[in-house]
């Protein structure tokens, strides 16, 4: 692939063959069960009867074609940018708004894809449709990052400062020369990094977290909020930090095991699901099985779970420097409820030009999947002054 198709993105609608399909459903039938210890439930990672339960829904009674077909309502393209097909959902805002629509590029993290964000398409492209203010539609981009969902795998691990890098040709490529920027988990990252290196063509950042703290400076310059972040930060990686720490090192190794057993992917994703979700330790009060099994689904069919971890592998080699960079881009933040590691106000001042901090009383890490209207207001609230800017 060259740089040379990059003006060209091309509709693309990929579906699963009949084969792929029953190789699944064998494997999944086929599962070797693990032991587990007696009323362990979830205290030592994904609870064995629930995955169970989960497996035997997905041999026997998950319709991916159904979901296949609702996907496909998403008009979705891939565009060659940095010698690479990017997937990308680009939904323009619906006919009728106000004219030009805010350019807005959505970044999701691990372990999902543009599965994310595919509630909140419809609410931020239309919003007079769903009980908004049509001048507050947005031209939505949003798409997998290298190596995850239907985007390629990069020959080398890319990490959020080269992701950023191609969101920007990405934008190019797309029409858009000033746009706002949105993203949580990884996706949070990479947009802090598109206002850091391209300021003059982002208006406006929006982000769900803060990343993992990084200071380097006497602690006694931190605020007492501030340092009780961090030694909760510390002590929830302490506590459940293991996946992280395999996938900055060795991601290869597990992902033998993941690329080769559907049940072992399932495990290892809806833990994740579950404990960083609002759920309340019901992971189906956040995701119905069919939500969760699409996601399962996409990273199954494309064999994306190694080149998805070893983004974590590229981001640790980040330099301390690059991770203290304050962003000067006009910032905003919805720190959900029950999101995991939450920053203080203090801190969001500190490392950003802070203009909207908000603590929305729902949701957690997959906020735009979990709550997708609280999540769209979010957003049009935060870039409604910045409206004028793009171009």
């Amino acid at each position: 692939m060259t740089d040379t198709a990059a003006a060209q993105p091309e509709p693309f609608d990929p579906r699963a063959t009949d084969a792929e399909i029953q190789d699944l459903r064998a494997r999944l039938r086929a599962t070797r069960w693990p032991d587990a210890p007696e009323h362990a439930g979830w205290s030592l990672g994904t609870d064995v009867g629930y995955l169970r339960e989960l497996v035997e829904y997905w041999a026997d009674g998950f319709d991916w074609r159904a979901q296949e077909e609702a996907l496909a309502r998403l008009p979705r393209y891939r565009v060659g940018v940095g010698g690479l097909r990017i997937h990308v959902v680009h939904a323009r805002a619906a006919t009728g708004t106000v004219e030009p629509a805010m350019p807005l590029i959505l970044t999701h993290g691990w372990p999902d894809s543009f599965w994310r964000y595919t509630k909140v398409v419809p609410l931020l492209t239309d919003p007079g449709a769903h009980g908004g203010d049509p001048a507050d539609a947005f031209d939505v981009v949003v798409p997998d990052l290298p190596g995850y969902g239907y985007s390629d795998p990069p020959p080398q691990p890319l990490d959020s400062i080269a992701a950023a890098g191609l969101w920007a040709e990405l934008m190019t490529a797309l029409g858009y020369e000033r746009f706002g920027a949105a993203g949580g988990d990884l996706g949070s990252h990479v947009s802090r990094y598109l206002a850091l290196d391209h300021p003059g063509r982002v208006v406006a950042v929006h982000r769900m977290d803060a990343g993992l703290p990084v200071f380097g400076g006497d602690p006694a310059e931190l605020s007492p909020e501030e340092r009780d972040w961090i030694q909760s930060a510390m002590a929830w990686g302490a506590t459940e930090g293991g996946y992280a720490a395999i996938q900055r090192t060795k991601p290869q190794t597990v992902a033998a095991g993941l690329t080769d057993s559907p049940a072992g992917l399932a495990a290892w994703i809806v833990e994740k699901l579950r404990s960083w979700s609002d759920s309340g330790g019901d992971v189906e009060r956040s995701f119905t099985k069919d939500e969760i099994l699409t996601n399962l689904t996409i990273y199954w069919l494309t064999g994306t779970i190694g080149s998805a971890m070893r983004m974590y592998a590229a981001n640790a080699a980040i330099p301390p420097a690059q991770l203290a960079r304050r962003v000067e881009v006009p910032s905003g933040f919805s720190i959900f409820q029950g999101d995991v590691v939450r920053p203080p106000r203090a801190w969001l001042e500190r490392s950003t030009n802070l203009v909207r901090a908000t603590e929305p009383p729902r949701g957690g890490h997959f906020a735009p999947f979990e709550e997708p209207e609280l999540y769209a207001e979010e957003l049009r609230a935060f870039f409604r002054p910045f409206r004028a800017a793009p171009g």
